[in-house]
C-alpha cells in the first residue's frame, strides 16, 4: 500500500480508539513500510514467484541467467545485497546461496566439521532465518534514511523534495531475494527430509537443493567416497519436499535435484526391479560384476542380479557397498537428471570435477533430448583450481589446433611466470566468460559460488593481522579498511547506524516523544564520517 494511503488508513483507525491518541499515524505507517515481510512464509511465497519468473525469462533468453554467492552469516548476506544495490541499482537475478559445507564448517555447535551432514540439521533453517532477518533489517535501515530525509523536507516546507522521497519510498526495492538452500541428502529418511524442509520453508526458503547421496554416508561433492542411492529412494525425498511446499501454501516452491553420480563410484543398495528395462533395472545395469556361468558358481553370501539376461555377481567392498562400472558416470548423470525432472524436480545440479563448458554441455544436451527445457544450477566451486583448469584448457585447445605450445609446461601452468603470457591472458578471458558461455551453451540458469565468503573472510583477516601486528600497526586498519570504507561508500563505516542505532533512536521518539534519550546526538563519534 502507498505510504500516504497507509497514513490515512491508520489515522482513520486511530479515530476509532481515542485512548490511542499518542500514536502518530505517520510513525505507524513508517514502521509498517520498514517491515514488509511479517513471516518467513511471506518471504518464501514472494521469492518463489521471482524464481519462477526468472526461470521463464531464461527459457526465452539465456543471457538472463541468475547468480548468487554463498553466505555463512546474516551480516555477510546483508552486506552482499547492499553492495549489489549500490553498484547495480537493483537486486534482480541476484540470489543468496546457503551452503551445507559452510554450515558444517562454521555454524555447528560441535565446532568446525567436514561436509558430511554431521552438523545439527536445525542449523540450516536457523541460518535461513538469520539471513532474512538481516535482509529485512537492510530494508528498514535504507528506508529509515529516506523517512528521515522526508521529515526534513516536510519541516523545511520543500514539497517537491517530499514528493520525490515519497515516490522513492513507495517504489523501494527490497533486499529480500530468493535463497537456494542446501538440505544435503535430506538428513535421514524421507520423513526427516519432510520435517526439515518444512522448517526451512517456514524460515523463508523458496528453493531447496537435495542430492542423491546416501544420507548417512554423505560426502562433499568434491571429495572421494561418494555413495548414491537408487532413484526410487531419491524420488521419495523429492516428493517429501514438494509436499512440504504444498502443505505450507508455497505452491511455486522450487526443487533442485543434485546428482553426484559423475564422481560417485559406489552404491549402498541394489535397486528394486520388477521387469527388464524399468528404472531399477537401469540403475542396476551400471553395477560392476562378473558373469556367473553356472548356478554352482554362486558362493555362500553372494548377491546375484540379472543384467541383460545374464546372472551377475556384483563387486562388493568390505564395507558392503557395491561398485559401479568404470566410465559410466556420465550415463548415470543423464539418467538421474531425466528421472528427477520427470518426477517433480524443477532444476538440476550436476556436480563435476572441473569447470568445463563442453563437458557440462555434452551431458545437458543429452538430457534436453528428453526434457527440452532442462536447466541447471551450477556450482562455480572454490574446490576447482580455476587458474590451472582454464590454462590447461587453453593449452589443450591450442595443441589440438596444431599451435606450438613448447613454451609452456602443462603441469606447471599455475606458475606466476605465465600470468602475462598470451596463454595466461586468454585463459583469464575464458574464465571471465565462463558464466555467459555456460548459460548459453550448457543450460546453466543459475551460477553460484558455494563458499566464497569463507575464503574472503580468511584472506581479509590475514591481510589485516599481518599489518596490524607487524610494522604498520594501526595504519594497517586505517589504510587497509577504514579509509577504503569511507572512499568506497561502504555503509559499515558508520557501524552504529548499520546496526540500527538511528532506527532505535527514531523509535524512542515515537514511543516517548521529547522525553526520548537518544544515542545519535552531537557527541556521537559517528558524526565524524559525515
Amino acid at each position: 500500500m502507498p505510504y500516504a494511503q497507509d497514513v490515512d488508513q491508520i489515522a482513520s483507525l486511530l479515530k476509532q480508539h481515542p485512548t490511542w491518541n499518542a500514536i502518530n499515524p505517520k510513525h505507524a505507517a513508517r514502521m509498517r513500510a520498514q517491515n514488509k515481510f511479517k513471516t518467513g512464509l511471506d518471504i518464501a511465497k514472494y521469492t518463489a514467484k521471482i524464481m519462477r519468473e526468472d526461470m521463464a525469462n531464461y527459457d526465452n533468453d539465456t543471457s538472463q541467467y541468475t547468480q548468487s554467492l554463498g553466505c555463512w552469516h546474516g551480516f555477510i548476506g546483508q552486506q552482499k545485497m547492499l553492495s549489489i544495490k549500490k553498484h547495480f541499482g537493483t537486486t534482480k537475478r541476484r540470489y543468496l546461496y546457503l551452503s551445507g559445507w559452510m554450515v558444517a564448517a562454521l555454524r555447528s555447535e560441535f565446532g568446525p566439521l567436514p561436509d558430511q551432514s554431521m552438523h545439527e540439521k536445525t542449523a540450516v533453517s536457523g541460518l535461513i532465518e538469520e539471513l532474512y532477518t538481516f535482509l529485512r533489517q537492510a530494508d528498514a535501515w535504507e528506508l529509515n534514511h529516506l523517512f528521515r530525509a522526508l521529515e526534513e523536507a516536510e519541516n523545511a516546507g520543500d514539497n517537491a523534495k517530499a514528493e520525490e522521497l515519497i515516490k522513492q519510498i513507495d517504489n523501494h526495492e527490497t533486499h529480500v531475494v530468493p535463497i537456494i538452500a542446501d538440505i544435503d541428502a535430506g538428513f535421514g529418511n524421507a520423513e526427516a527430509t519432510y520435517l526439515l524442509a518444512k522448517q526451512m520453508i517456514e524460515a523463508g526458503a523458496c528453493c531447496i537443493q537435495i542430492e542423491n547421496q546416501v544420507s548417512d554416508e554423505k560426502q562433499c561433492g568434491h571429495q572421494d567416497g561418494k555413495v548414491t542411492v537408487p532413484h526410487a529412494d531419491f524420488l521419495s525425498k523429492i516428493n517429501a519436499v514438494r509436499l512440504a511446499f504444498l502443505e505450507l501454501g508455497v505452491d511455486d516452491g522450487v526443487i533442485v535435484a543434485r546428482t553426484d553420480s559423475l564422481g560417485a563410484g559406489l552404491t549402498q543398495k541394489i535397486a528394486v526391479t520388477n521387469e527388464p528395462g524399468d528404472l531399477g533395472d537401469q540403475y542396476n545395469s551400471f553395477i560392476d560384476g562378473e558373469v556367473i556361468e553356472k548356478a554352482e558358481d554362486i558362493n555362500n553370501g553372494d548377491v546375484v542380479i540379472k543384467q541383460k539376461g545374464q546372472l551377475v555377481r556384483p563387486k562388493r567392498l568390505a564395507s558392503g557397498l557395491f561398485q559401479f562400472k568404470p566410465g559410466t558416470g556420465e550415463d548415470r548423470v543423464v539418467l538421474d537428471c531425466i528421472t528427477s525432472l520427470q518426477n517433480g524436480a524443477d532444476l538440476l545440479w550436476i556436480e563435476t570435477e572441473k569447470p568445463h563448458v563442453g563437458q557440462i554441455a555434452a551431458m545437458v544436451n543429452r538430457i534436453k533430448e528428453v526434457v527440452p527445457d532442462a536447466k541447471l544450477v551450477y556450482n562455480n566451486s572454490p574446490s576447482f583450481n580455476w587458474t590451472l583448469n582454464f590454462r590447461q584448457q587453453v593449452f589443450d585447445a591450442w595443441k589440438e589446433e596444431g599451435k606450438d605450445v613448447s613454451a609452456y609446461d602443462r603441469a606447471k601452468l599455475m606458475s606466476e611466470e605465465y600470468d602475462n603470457t598470451e596463454l595466461g591472458q586468454l585463459a583469464d578471458e575464458w574464465c571471465r566468460n565462463f558464466q555467459r558461455d555456460g548459460s548459453r551453451e550448457a543450460g546453466i540458469f543459475h551460477h553460484l559460488i558455494t563458499l566464497p565468503t569463507y575464503h574472503t573472510a580468511a584472506l581479509s583477516t590475514d591481510n589485516l593481522a599481518k599489518g596490524y601486528f607487524g610494522d604498520e600497526g594501526m595504519l594497517a586498519y586505517v589504510a587497509g579498511v577504514q579509509r577504503k570504507e569511507i572512499r568506497q561508500g561502504i555503509a559499515t563505516v558508520k557501524h552504529q547506524d548499520m546496526a540500527g542505532s538511528n532506527i532505535g533512536d527514531d523509535h524512542k521518539e515515537f514511543f516517548a516523544g521529547e522525553a526520548a534519550l537518544k544515542a545519535g546526538g552531537k557527541d556521537n563519534t559517528m558524526n565524524q564520517f559525515g
